[in-house]
């Protein structure tokens, strides 16, 4: 899904609450402190890939290097790149700071729940993307469910989750910060 296409989702579900769940969970990976700190981790069959790879898109993009995910796998085959090796040892190893993701389009099984449970103990800030699990959303310090009937799909979730990750909050521009000063010393304009 391209930029564009997100927008459209975005116009298209504006009354719906979507945008602003999505733009919270996005500002709560924000707060990821360091690079590497960002896991991110899946189901057995269904592990994160692309919204691994959108994350470190926006990552990139923003100039945010907290939000390159490390993508957190479960049977990592021998031989990748160390970055594609991360197996779920790592979610043991996670410590205040970070931040671990997961993104469970089906229930997390209890493998995964308990490493999780490891995780928030140790420190780590919880974060889910899933499709109504009780278990995983009361482990986590903020989920977002996506149910099966509703107006958007899991795959658009994560769209519109990493697209809110990488927008930088609204700094006032040069010419609001000249209008605000104007209004200071003149005055507030008051039409004819």
């Amino acid at each position: 899904m391209d930029s564009g296409s997100v927008s459209l989702l975005r116009e298209l579900l504006a009354e719906t609450g979507w945008v602003e769940r999505t733009r919270e969970l996005g500002r709560a990976l924000r707060t990821t402190r360091s690079p590497g700190g960002l896991l991110l981790v899946g189901t057995p069959d269904d592990e994160p890939w692309h919204l691994t790879a959108h994350l470190a898109d926006e990552a990139r993009l923003s100039d945010l290097p907290q939000l390159a995910p490390t993508l957190v796998r479960w049977a990592p085959p021998p031989g990748p790149p160390p970055h594609l090796r991360v197996s779920l040892d790592r979610i043991q190893r996670a410590a205040r700071g970070e931040t671990l993701f997961v993104v469970a389009g089906e229930r997390a099984p209890v493998p995964l729940l308990e490493r999780v449970d490891d995780a928030r103990r140790t420190g780590a800030t919880i974060l889910a993307l899933e499709t109504g699990d009780p278990e995983l959303s009361g482990l986590a310090h903020d989920s977002l469910a996506v149910p099966a009937r509703g107006p958007i799909t899991f795959d658009g979730a994560q769209h519109l989750v990493s697209t809110a990750a990488g927008e930088l909050p609204h700094r006032p521009g040069l010419r609001d910060r000249l209008a605000r000063l104007l209004t200071r010393v003149s005055g507030p304009h008051i039409p004819d």
